[in-house]
């Protein structure tokens, strides 16, 4: 089994779309700031990997999460979802077919 073989591919679009039609969802973005200011998802809010330890966001409200390939939101869920919330991994912005919010 090769590294990649670890990876579950999303088609981060189509969990997109899926958050849309979620109640209470909330998009997160786990890139740096810098990341985040050079284009991200409309509607999605910026929470760096490296301070996801401050969130602030209620339990209940289901999240789902990206960064730039990603490796960084799958850390992020498997953290999260280790501290009872819901949690989605979207995947990589770099599968992202829409406009970018700069």
């Amino acid at each position: 089994m090769t590294f990649f073989q670890f990876f579950h591919h999303t088609n981060l679009n189509k969990v997109l779309q899926q958050a849309k039609e979620t109640k209470n969802a909330v998009i997160v973005d786990v890139r740096t700031e810098a990341e985040y200011q050079s284009g991200h998802i409309p509607d999605s809010i910026n929470i760096p990997l490296q301070k996801l330890n401050q969130i602030s966001i209620t339990k209940d409200k289901p999240l789902f999460i990206y960064c730039q390939s990603g490796g960084r939101s799958m850390q992020a869920c498997a953290f999260l979802k280790k501290k009872g919330y819901q949690a989605v991994n979207m995947g990589g912005i770099i599968q992202y077919r829409g406009e970018l919010i700069t």
